[in-house]
């Protein structure tokens, strides 16, 4: 099993020590460093920053919004970024939520895995550098009766496939994106669900698409703080897990949410977001239950974390995406080695 970071979003009040923290991840022999994007910076901006300033460590988009750019445009940043990279680029993407896509890009959330399908299929149809033509119900080109033309992309990227992943939390999502992408970048996975909740559906993708899971990247985030006071390391992820359990999407339409009820937490899931929603937000962090932080989470001594990253390796994660945590730059760091020593530990370095 390998290991991963992510910055998260930049701008979110550890820039200066973000970079770091990456240097940090190359010279430990993470795998990859990953950034993410809302509706405040931009992850290409901050992968070039990241790429142009460490030496092997890949660099991927976690992910870059389908509402936000045009299939091309995608693909123009991929091999832009991959050719800059020297080859150390991933393309994660992910269709983001109905409040982002429509209220901030102006972009109708209806059928998203049509439109993930099309967009996949357009973004390696132009890094393979065919002339670019496409027929689909969401994307047309050239559009008819007009001076467009089939063009090809001109960059040539440093390899000739891009590994790109999609961000899947809920059933059809999973098994689509085990047909069509080359990995999955999974949010709150619990080692004790996650073969129901995302494994079994990725699987049943693979096997429609007539391939196995061999060389499928099963690529969880999971934030990571160390210490002998499991209970208080928890509390730390209260407003985090609250967020996106209670906040994150409407009442009706909250795939976090409706991932925790599938773990179990089905009344506690709702409690959550009655709270959330209601502007009680230190309510609804209380109301998280310990036993989902801890799940989701990799909390405690060294020991402890190794055993857990033992259970994702048995699992079938291949990929272990950390989210160091602390509040100082050292303290981030010093996790970041812990995790390669639990790792160690674990036998699976």
């Amino acid at each position: 099993m390998r290991l991963g970071i992510n910055l998260g979003y930049w701008g979110a009040g550890m820039d200066g020590d973000n970079l770091a923290v990456a240097q940090e991840a190359d010279r430990l022999g993470y795998d990859v460093c990953w950034a993410a994007e809302a509706y405040g910076s931009d992850a290409p901006t901050v992968l070039s920053w990241v790429a142009a300033q460490t030496e092997r460590i890949d660099v991927g988009s976690a992910i870059l919004q389908i509402p936000a750019r045009q299939p091309a445009m995608t693909a123009m940043t991929a091999a832009t970024l991959d050719s800059l990279s020297g080859g150390r680029f991933r393309l994660g993407l992910g269709v983001s939520g109905p409040q982002v896509s429509e209220g901030w890009y102006g972009v109708k959330f209806d059928k998203p895995l049509a439109r993930t399908r099309e967009y996949v299929e357009i973004v390696r149809k132009a890094m393979s550098r065919e002339r670019l033509s496409y027929e689909g119900e969401h994307w047309t080109l050239p559009l008819p009766d007009g001076p467009g033309k089939p063009i090809k992309l001109t960059v040539h990227p440093q390899r000739e496939h891009i590994p790109l992943y999609i961000a899947a939390i809920g059933p059809k999502n999973l098994e689509q994106t085990g047909e069509i992408a080359d990995g999955a970048l999974l949010i709150f996975p619990s080692a004790d669900h996650i073969e129901d909740t995302a494994l079994r559906h990725i699987r049943a993708g693979r096997e429609k698409a007539g391939r196995t899971m061999e060389g499928f990247d099963v690529c969880p985030t999971l934030p990571l703080a160390v210490g002998d006071d499991v209970a208080g390391l928890a509390d730390m992820f209260r407003p985090y897990t609250a967020l996106y359990v209670g906040g994150m999407g409407s009442r009706k339409q909250n795939f976090y949410n409706q991932l925790a009820q599938r773990m179990g937490y089905e009344k506690e899931a709702a409690e959550i977001q009655d709270k959330y929603l209601g502007g009680d937000k230190a309510g609804a962090a209380a109301a998280v239950p310990h036993a989902l932080i801890d799940q989701t989470a990799l909390l405690g001594p060294v020991e402890r974390i190794a055993d857990r990253m033992q259970a994702y390796a048995a699992a079938g994660v291949t990929t272990l995406t950390l989210a160091p945590a602390g509040f100082t730059l050292d303290e981030r760091i010093s996790a970041l080695r812990a995790g390669t020593e639990a790792l160690e530990r674990a036998g699976l370095a």
